[in-house]
Order: C-alpha cells, then structure tokens, then sequence
C-alpha cells in the first residue's frame, strides 16, 4: 500500500505541530498580557470603565486583536476577575496557609487582607468596586465577581471554624458572624484609607481586629 504523493511526511507534521505550539503559546503570552494591562486599567476606573478601545491603545494593538482574544467585554471583565482572585488568593490565602491551623492562620489571613487591601489604595479593589458597579446587574460578570468574593468568605470562615474546633475560639462561635465582622474592617479601612484618607486607619483596623478576637477568645 503506497503513501498519498500529497500525503504530509512525518518531519513535516512533526514541523506543522511545532509552529502551532509556538503560535499557541505566543496567543496566550499575549492574552496573558492584556489580560495583565486590563487589571491595572480596572483598579483605576473600575471594571465598567473597561474597554476594548481603551485597552487596545494601552497595549498598542488593534480593537480587533484585542477583541479577538476574548469574543465580548463580558469575557474580557471576567478574564479581569480571574485573574484578580488569583493573585488574591495567592497573596492572602496560601502565604497564611504556613501559619498553623487556629487563631495563627486566622491572623495572617486578615493582616494578609489588610497588607493587600493598603497595596490598593493608590488604585482600587475590584472586589469592592465590582460589588457596586453589579450589584443590581445580573449577568455573567456579576456571576464572576460572586463565585469569587464567595470562595474567599468561605476560605475565612473555614479558617475561623478551624480555629474553633482547636479550642482557641468559645465552642459557640459562629464562624459566619466573625467572618462578617472581619470584612466590615477591611471595607471601613478601605473607605477611610482611600476615601477619606484618614491617618492611622490601618492601626484602627488592627485594634478592630483584637476586639473581635477578644470577644470570641476561648
């Protein structure tokens, strides 16, 4: 049985293959860049303020190669919320995951917050910025913004309970109530900090933070 003349070599597809996983990874080098342009542009205008004219002339390329990454500026607000929730995460969950388990770990999760929350004063949180500009906008980016504020409330409150179940918080702590308490600092210190620009709101926080452990300390 004899090969097609016009049958690709095995050297050639070996060579096509090569040049579409170099083209592949270029896209993503690429898409991981605006990406990268569109998260600062949001922390300063905020995810509304996002657009695919604004992006393309910070990234010095065209509307449509922009656009062509991505398919809508929904899917381009998302890419955006993705990617803050994962240097978030990385940032402020797994660096407090070296702490032990307990009121150590609980800690280091809020002073973490705090640490991210006073890097953003000079631009925003999209967490924050994000809950007002969607918050009566069902949609798909709204969906995102949600998925993620949950994920890390639920990290929170799983760290409290843990704290709890070492005997370092009273038995009938409510893991959700502390949590609640803990977030309602990290948002006055943003709007003091950022709004406001009150001195010393980050030793306010701190102190905050001690009551709220103080309180609920076994």
């Amino acid at each position: 049985m004899t090969h097609s003349a016009h049958a690709p070599s095995r050297r050639s597809r070996i060579a096509l293959a090569e040049r579409s996983a170099r083209a592949l990874a270029k896209g993503q080098q690429t898409k991981s860049a605006i990406v990268d342009a569109a998260l600062r542009i949001a922390a300063q205008v905020g995810l509304e303020g996002l657009s695919i004219g604004a992006l393309a002339e910070a990234m010095q390329m065209s509307k449509s190669g922009v656009f062509a990454h991505f398919g809508s500026r929904d899917e381009l607000q998302i890419s955006v919320v993705r990617e803050y929730y994962t240097r978030f995460e990385a940032e402020v969950f797994h660096a407090a995951m070296e702490e032990k388990r307990g009121l150590p770990r609980v800690r280091a999760l809020f002073e973490n917050w705090m640490r991210y929350t006073s890097a953003e004063l000079d631009s925003g949180c999209i967490f924050i910025s994000g809950a007002v500009e969607f918050d009566d906008r069902p949609g798909p980016v709204r969906d995102a913004l949600i998925e993620a504020v949950t994920a890390w409330q639920e990290a929170m409150e799983r760290a409290i309970a843990q704290a709890r179940d070492e005997g370092h918080l009273v038995a009938d702590a409510d893991e959700q109530q502390i949590s609640f308490e803990i977030h309602a600092l990290i948002l006055a210190l943003h709007y003091d900090a950022r709004f406001l620009h009150r001195p010393g709101s980050m030793e306010r926080a701190l102190r905050g933070f001690d009551n709220i452990l103080a309180r609920y300390s076994a």
